[in-house]
């Protein structure tokens, strides 16, 4: 025998001597058929909002407004039966935040909450439980029967919005998972192979210290000419440690940036942000990272774009975000800069990066810092420009290099978290990829920070 069956069959008691003795009108009753109804037809929590105003107005003759609790505690307006949907929703410190219905100007004001035992999956401020309000509005003054109606009203709003609030969160969280995934297969798995290259290079040069023991062994080689093939060894294999350990280290920090716990626990980035040596700590060390590669493909390095500034300056940024950034930003200059002819004549094929202040860019008084990397090459076609920046966007002068078209798509999303702008513009002899983000004076936390960087 079922136990739990005793238990519900005692709950749908309970609650049919309830309905009973609620003794709700024909209207009222319509009134929730309908919500419910209506609550699973329109799925988007725009049209729900839309339904909660709508049926009291068209049931009972009553203008309503729905209110909801947002991070901090603080009330926003998000319907009304008069105007619909409010965006975006407006601020309304004037409704207190109280769990138990009141009046208040001819308004009667019915606080709603969620699932109990869902309520910690949500973000809600801590001293309070609430989702929301709704404001009823009647021609006349409510009796108490009416009032018991739109307090049972507004928790059928509540528990319906939770669902509906926890189902969003949850399609964000998937949304924002399946793109982790992919930038970290863009970021850190696809630029990880670069370790094959570097253990076969180092494999030649462990055979070759094994061919110089040999030699040396069979052929009775002279100190000099045995002590200047250690010492072009020893050069060699420290150089190739380098690049292993700063390989080591970027991957590292990729990780760190992009598996952290915060991330998984909004469903979204979460910056980290700390001051910086921008151009030491995040552009220099990617450049490095490059360098050689860039070399290999005949591709010359120029800093001097946007008049790089000789004085370093501080920004307050999330480093292994920015740092990947660079690393989009280089990754595709490798892969797209091509020969030109300059205006001299001459062949060409550079990549050049630099920054530059642009005063007011965000308003009175307020800079941007534009950053540039430029490569040269054919320009990007108008409409190709348009959609650079699109997620899986791949321009038709990719050919055969490899790519997952997340690349820049990853740049525009951390730049516009930080508060940016990206772009792209053509220029003389190539394609110019930049992004500009606020340069706001340090508080005074961050200036004792930054103390610690001197």
């Amino acid at each position: 025998m079922d136990a739990n069956l005793g238990v519900i069959r005692q709950r749908l008691r309970t609650k049919k001597k309830q309905y009973e003795e609620y003794a709700f009108s024909p209207h009222q009753i319509n009134a929730l058929w309908a919500f419910f109804d209506l609550a699973q037809e329109y799925t988007t929590l725009e049209n729900f909002y839309r339904v909660c105003v709508l049926v009291p107005k068209e049931f009972l003759s009553c203008e309503s407004k729905l209110y909801l609790t947002e991070e901090g505690g603080k009330i926003q307006l998000v319907a009304t039966s008069q105007e619909g949907l409010i965006k975006p929703p407006r601020p309304a410190s004037e409704i207190p935040l109280q769990e138990e219905a009141f009046s208040q100007n001819g308004s009667y004001f019915f606080p709603f909450k969620g699932n109990r035992k869902l309520l910690n999956l949500l973000t809600l401020p801590k001293e309070k439980t609430l989702l929301g309000i709704l404001e009823i509005i009647p021609s006349s003054p409510l009796g108490e029967h009416d009032v018991l109606f739109f307090q049972k009203y507004a928790n059928r709003i509540g528990y319906n919005l939770h669902i509906k609030l926890l189902m969003a969160h949850t399609l964000e969280h998937i949304k924002f998972v399946n793109e982790l995934v992919a930038d970290i297969e863009h970021n850190v798995i696809v630029p990880n192979m670069h370790y094959r290259y570097l253990f076969r290079v180092l494999k030649k040069k462990i055979d070759l210290l094994k061919e110089l023991e040999e030699n040396v062994r069979e052929r009775n080689l002279s100190q000099e000419k045995m002590a200047g093939a250690l010492g072009h060894l020893y050069r060699e294999l420290s150089d190739h440690y380098q690049q292993i350990e700063k390989h080591y280290e970027t991957v590292s920090l990729f990780l760190e940036s992009l598996l952290r716990r915060e991330h998984f626990q909004k469903g979204r980035f979460v910056l980290r942000k700390r001051p910086c040596r921008f151009a030491k700590e995040v552009i220099e060390v990617q450049l490095e990272r490059y360098r050689k590669r860039f070399e290999k493909a005949g591709i010359k390095i120029d800093n001097r774009l946007g008049g790089v500034p000789d004085e370093e300056f501080i920004m307050a940024v999330d480093v292994g975000l920015l740092s990947q950034v660079y690393a989009n930003l280089f990754s595709n200059a490798l892969k797209y800069t091509r020969e030109v002819t300059d205006e001299h004549g001459h062949k060409v094929k550079f990549v050049s990066f630099g920054r530059e202040i642009i005063p007011d860019f965000f308003g009175p008084g307020r800079p941007g810092v534009k950053f540039n990397v430029f490569s040269t090459g054919p320009h990007l076609s108008p409409e190709e420009a348009q959609k650079v920046f699109e997620e899986g966007w791949r321009g038709s002068n990719t050919g055969n290099e490899p790519g997952t078209g997340r690349g820049l798509h990853f740049v525009k999303k951390v730049i516009e978290l930080h508060g940016g702008v990206v772009g792209y513009e053509p220029t003389p002899l190539g394609n110019n990829f930049y992004f500009i983000l606020p340069l706001q004076s340090l508080s005074e936390t961050e200036q004792k920070l930054s103390s610690r960087i001197d």
